[in-house]
């Protein structure tokens, strides 16, 4: 029988109970079949395999996570070393007991990042978690650096390797890491928004629906991207008059067809956006520049001019904001009410419904993940012009334009650091 296969817990322990009762030397090679197999799951990743860590997420509000016991089994297999901070997978529902059985190690938050070559995170690294990269060390999560000049000098000064999910791009120009959370943000954002125009919190007091004999709400979407599809498809699901805005007519043509004219599609310009603005009881931001600082669409002069107890939800936030009296808030204080209007710039949505949100991304990452615990990240990134280009920062060196622009610097060519 091959090793892997005796290593299976399930065959351990049918085969340590049958020797039991039988010889003493079958019980010792029982018995040494288990030594054997811990001490094999000890090693493994230091003989041609790659120490895999997955930290617990410490941003406010976070429950996500950026490995599932599934995900642990396919490194585990493959003769990697996976490190789970213990705990980690708890605000997703996940028992540490699931990632042992996986065949991922427990330790705690020093051990992940003192001994990991691969790290994998759900969000940005907050200034604790900066302190512990090493160099040479490769980050793979989500990190919206044009927004957050201040790490993305943290990032340089620690010489890791910094691939940004958001900016993994395919050829025709999709962003598959990006577009499973993208989706969750945008219907959260209609569910959030129809909860916070609620009169207990602020709100106007609007039903989305209505009801018979009484106008529905009004919902204005700007960007008809995935965030702005997957918004109107919950706001048209709750009955809401909908409006969605971008400066892509494909994508709006897309749209019609979609939504079978249930949707009003316009041109974004800045009169269109006026005219919306002023009309909406809920208010989307969900325009993106990839890597890139979002444009701002909605002046604060304009929000002056919206109803009072109308509610914004900037799904942008993360990246700046399209929305100029928007700031980032938290899961634990997610609005503010400013010039009477309710603001929401949570810039961890997803992180409402970790458990969902987790098996949306971890679906779309493991295949990228695997690459580079493989081939290291210099080989999957020459391999792979898609991870390419979500590479942000390189031992120091920037080589993401967008993020470079943001610090007024240029960016270093990848071709020319790696």
């Amino acid at each position: 029988m091959p090793a892997a296969a005796r290593c299976n817990s399930k065959y351990l322990a049918v085969g340590v109970r049958a020797r039991m009762g039988r010889d003493g030397p079958g019980l010792g090679r029982a018995l040494h079949t288990v030594v054997w197999c811990l001490a094999a799951r000890r090693t493994r990743g230091h003989s041609g395999g790659m120490i895999i860590g997955v930290p617990k997420e410490i941003k406010i509000g976070e429950q996500r996570i950026a490995l599932t016991p599934a995900g642990a089994r396919a490194f585990s297999d493959a003769g990697h070393r996976v490190l789970v901070e213990a705990g980690a997978g708890a605000g997703s529902s996940f028992r540490d007991e699931e990632f042992t059985s996986a065949g991922a190690d427990l330790t705690d938050v020093a051990g992940v990042w003192r001994d990991a070559e691969l790290v994998l995170k759900v969000k940005e690294p907050l200034p604790e978690e900066v302190a512990r990269i090493r160099e040479g060390q490769t980050l793979f999560t989500y990190l919206h650096l044009a927004a957050v000049p201040e790490l993305i000098r943290g990032l340089q000064a620690r010489g890791g390797v910094a691939i940004a999910y958001e900016t993994v791009e395919r050829s025709d120009g999709s962003l598959p890491l990006l577009t499973p959370m993208s989706e969750v943000a945008g219907r959260l954002a209609v569910q959030e928004g129809a909860h916070y125009l609620g009169a207990a919190y602020g709100g106007r007091g609007i039903l989305l629906s209505g009801v018979p004999g009484v106008p529905h709400g009004n919902v204005a979407i700007l960007g008809a991207g995935t965030v702005g599809l997957n918004a109107a498809k919950n706001a048209v699901g709750l009955g809401a008059d909908v409006s969605l805005l971008d400066i892509n007519l494909d994508r709006l043509r897309n749209a019609d067809d979609v939504f079978g004219g249930r949707v009003i599609t316009l041109a974004s310009n800045a009169f269109n956006i006026e005219q919306v603005v002023q009309r909406a009881d809920l208010l989307v931001g969900g325009v993106l520049v990839a890597g890139a600082r979002a444009p701002r669409l909605v002046t604060e002069a304009l929000v002056r001019r919206m109803k009072p107890g109308a509610v914004i939800v900037d799904v942008a936030v993360d990246q700046g904001g399209c929305i100029e009296t928007v700031r980032p808030t938290t899961l634990l204080e997610p609005v503010y009410t400013l010039h009477g209007v309710l603001h929401y710039g949570v810039t961890n949505m997803p992180a409402l419904v970790p458990r969902t949100s987790t098996f949306a991304l971890t679906n779309a990452t493991l295949p990228y993940a695997l690459a580079l615990a493989r081939k290291g990240a210099r080989q999957a990134v020459s391999d792979d012009p898609g991870l390419a280009r979500g590479v942000n920062i390189w031992r120091g060196r920037i080589v993401y334009p967008a993020v470079a622009a943001a610090i007024g610097e240029e960016a270093t060519p990848l071709a020319e650091v790696r």
